[in-house]
């Protein structure tokens, strides 16, 4: 009796198997005898006849550029030319705007002392003594909010300068744009 049991187990084991048909994942077998087939089953998530297509993007996000030009050589007694320039769409752009507006200024040797793209720009000038004009190095610094340029540019100034009281002469974001497709 057990070698009947463990015959009949050992020839139904392998056709168990075949309970799970012919098709792969999300479908099943149709078709009788003779050729069969297999066909998505009806709401599946892996049909490809579900409709369901994807996301089409309604527009894109643009990088715009800053930029912070300062005089080299100012006049002896004169205040520094400064130019700036925000939301230009190229690096070149927003360089020869903030150059421009230097020149405009009064500035005979005028230099990018910074370029940022898709945040903001500080500038941070020593505080005028008393009676006086401010003596010192003013600090160029950017960081994604104005917030945060702010005050590293105000950080940085009093750091160069002995700790002595900075003021923000300049501030401002070139932050990206959305563009629609449309």
């Amino acid at each position: 009796m057990i070698k009947f049991l463990l015959a009949a187990a050992l020839l139904i084991a392998p056709f168990s198997a075949l309970a799970e048909g012919r098709c792969p994942p999300g479908q099943y077998p149709v078709g009788g005898q003779g050729v069969g087939g297999c066909a998505p089953i009806p709401g599946g998530s892996s049909s490809p006849s579900t409709g369901s297509s994807a996301p089409v993007p309604a527009g894109k996000w643009e990088t715009r550029w800053g930029a912070i030009a300062e005089d080299k050589k100012p006049a002896t007694g004169g205040l520094m030319a400064t130019g700036v320039s925000v939301s230009q769409k190229s690096k070149r752009a927003a360089e020869a705007a903030a150059i421009d507006g230097c020149v405009r200024r009064g500035g005979t040797k005028c230099e990018i002392r910074l370029s940022y793209h898709d945040q903001c720009a500080a500038i941070a000038d020593p505080s005028p003594r008393s009676g006086g004009r401010a003596a010192g190095n003013s600090i160029v610094a950017s960081a994604e909010t104005l917030d945060e340029a702010q005050s590293l540019a105000l950080k940085e100034c009093a750091s160069v300068n002995d700790g002595g009281a900075c003021e923000v002469a300049y501030s401002a974001c070139s932050m990206s744009e959305f563009r629609a497709y449309r």
